[in-house]
């Protein structure tokens, strides 16, 4: 699951150079602002760049975004399904922007073993913007997307 693919997506960051795949490659110690990127997807309906904030979570060694727990409808989901490149910048500590594809998590038993370590990390003791405690059973309908990154010539 983590080898580039023939397109030249690769859902590890292994490929980036150093400092973006430290940036990218948060562990549970990881505080709130590491966390947070912005994505600049295309609108479905009107093909206009949207851009917004949101948190990014590593699972099983790979970056994912989720809507959160109850897992409501979102935009920027419903921009990915319609469109799947979407530009990942980092913005806290390090800036840059990376072409991306996000791909839905459909497996029941991947969304249920990826969700319980976003969940598990999330109930830190640093807690990273959330309260305590976040379960499971709160995340089992979120939207979730497992993100590749582009492998540069």
């Amino acid at each position: 699951m983590s080898t580039p693919d023939t397109t030249g997506w690769d859902t590890s960051s292994s490929h980036l150079p150093d400092h973006l795949r430290r940036a990218i490659e948060i562990t549970p110690a990881a505080g709130t602002s590491e966390r947070i990127i912005d994505i600049t997807t295309l609108g479905r309906r009107t093909g206009r760049p949207r851009r917004i904030e949101i948190f990014f979570y590593r699972a099983a060694g790979l970056t994912y975004l989720c809507s959160g727990a109850g897992g409501a409808a979102t935009d920027w989901h419903a921009n990915l399904l319609a469109d799947p490149s979407f530009t990942f910048h980092l913005k806290n500590g390090i800036r840059a922007d990376l072409p991306a594809r996000a791909t839905p998590v459909t497996d029941p038993a991947e969304r249920q073993a990826v969700l319980a370590e976003i969940v598990a990390d999330l109930n830190q003791p640093h807690d990273p913007g959330t309260v305590r405690p976040t379960r499971l059973e709160d995340w089992a309908d979120s939207r979730l997307m497992r993100i590749s990154f582009r492998h540069r010539p």
